[in-house]
Order: structure tokens, then C-alpha cells, then sequence
């Protein structure tokens, strides 16, 4: 029992941390995006999909609009650490957080991209806002990735390490 209980809990101990491991990348990586935004090394930032492809007013432009932006963005973090827990957390390296980074960029800038209409089209972006928003992406997806598989590894071993002095 008290195996199946530390086997459960190390389990969870992985989900819960791949979790926060979603939000303060989520967090660290935002504050990246505004800081390209703002030096105009992007045409875009979190808050131009977030808030102003929603709302209009000139709170959504400012500094203002970045951090409400950032919170909610640090809070959506979960979801692709969720997916990249559940799919990818068993792959090892950096490239499986490579592919998930532009997998993810993929799916927001050209699938997702007829929701944001304040978000030009692929082919209206400049190359600067594209390289500099797939760098942001990849960065994030080896964060999130290299930090969960990590994790699960790291907990695996020393489960078998623990399984063989019993």
C-alpha cells in the first residue's frame, strides 16, 4: 500500500508541477512578447489576441492592456502544458519542445488566426514579427517541454531506484 500511495503521489507531484510549469512560462515568456512588442521587434503581442481583437479602446493599447493581457495569458498557460503533458511528457530533448513550440504557433497564428481579426493574416505579418514570434513559441514549447519530461524521468528513476532496495 504505502508503495502504491508514493507511486500515486509522485504521480500527481509530475501533473501538479507540469502545471506551474505552464504559468510561469507562460508568464516569463509574455513579458518577452511585450517587451518585442513595445521595441516594435512585432507587429503583435498577447494582448493583441487576448484583448484587443475583442474589446476596442485605448486602455487596450497601453501598458495597461499588456498586463491584463499577461494575467489572463499566464492562467491560459495551462492548457498547453496540459497537452503537452497528457501527449509528450514520455519523449526525451529538446526537439520534441521545438516541435511543440512551432506546432503551437502554428495553430495560433494561421489556424486560429480568422477568430483574432485584429491579427493580420499570415501573409500580411512582417518576416521580423514572424521569426520573432516563432523564436517566442519554440522557446516556450522547450520550456514547458524539457521542464515536464524532466520531471517525469526524473520521478520514473528514482520510483525504480526506490522499487529496488525493497
Amino acid at each position: 500500500m504505502s508503495r502504491k500511495h508514493n507511486k500515486e503521489e509522485s504521480k500527481r507531484s509530475v501533473f501538479l508541477k507540469s502545471l506551474f510549469c505552464g504559468v510561469v512560462g507562460a508568464f516569463i515568456w509574455g513579458i518577452v512578447s511585450s517587451i518585442a512588442y513595445f521595441f516594435k521587434f512585432s507587429e503583435v503581442s498577447h494582448a493583441t489576441f487576448i484583448l484587443r481583437s475583442f474589446f476596442s479602446g485605448g486602455w487596450t493599447e497601453g501598458l495597461t492592456g499588456e498586463l491584463i493581457s499577461l494575467a489572463i495569458l499566464t492562467v491560459l498557460g495551462i492548457i498547453p502544458a496540459l497537452a503537452y503533458y497528457l501527449l509528450m511528457k514520455k519523449l526525451h530533448g529538446m526537439m520534441p519542445g521545438i516541435m511543440f513550440g512551432m506546432g503551437l504557433w502554428v495553430l495560433v497564428f494561421i489556424i486560429m488566426n480568422p477568430l483574432f481579426y485584429y491579427v493580420p493574416s499570415f501573409y500580411d505579418l512582417s518576416s521580423d514579427t514572424i521569426v520573432t514570434t516563432i523564436c517566442q513559441f519554440v522557446l516556450y514549447g522547450v520550456f514547458v517541454g524539457y521542464t515536464i519530461s524532466y520531471e517525469y524521468h526524473d520521478r520514473r528513476i528514482e520510483a525504480n531506484h526506490v522499487q529496488k532496495e525493497v
